[in-house]
């Protein structure tokens, strides 16, 4: 994964302002139609890297998806240390250094975290609450009609139950056969 703070040559706490102004100057320095005319290597060296600029600006300017950008590349980062015999979650302990033998690692209990927020995220979207919010309306609809169907049987029809008056629609064929 890139780093798109490196692409744009920012730190982690640059202000949207800084983004914004960061993109534009090397968008201005490697847009594709400024290397028009340059030699074919230099040209698809600019395109890759103005698209890799398109990509950084588009998730680093927009709230949602920087702060999920930064979620995932810092518990890529925790990961990658404790596979190679580094530092585990917070505590210094994996089952690479120090002889540590107790079941699950640090990092392993962070991934169970961070699935438990990536879950968290998703049933926190709003296509997911308008998708919810739907499937309720259309649950309690077929309620509402259920019952109001049956509240319209007792008024047409006191007294009776549902197998009683199917009994007396077939001896009205039948009768009615008959004749």
């Amino acid at each position: 994964m890139d780093d798109h703070y490196k692409i744009l040559g920012l730190q982690r706490n640059a202000s949207r302002e800084d983004i914004k102004e960061a993109f534009r100057k090397m968008a201005l320095k490697f847009h594709p139609d400024k290397h028009s005319q340059s030699p074919k290597a230099v040209r698809d060296n600019a395109t890759l890297t103005f698209k890799q600029l398109s990509e950084a600006y588009e998730i680093l300017s927009d709230h949602r998806k920087r702060a999920d950008y930064d979620l995932r590349s810092s518990y890529s980062s925790v990961n990658k240390r404790s596979s190679h015999g580094g530092y585990g979650y917070g505590y210094g302990y994996t089952h690479n250094n120090y002889g540590y033998k107790g079941g699950a690692s640090q990092s392993h209990s962070h991934g169970f975290v961070s699935n438990l927020e990536i879950a968290l995220r998703f049933f926190t979207t709003r296509a997911f609450l308008l998708n919810f919010a739907f499937a309720g309306a259309l649950i309690g609809g077929i309620y509402v009609f259920d019952m109001g169907r049956e509240a319209l049987w007792r008024v047409h029809n006191s007294g009776k139950s549902f197998e009683a008056a199917m009994e007396s629609i077939e001896k009205a064929k039948t009768h009615k056969d008959k004749t």
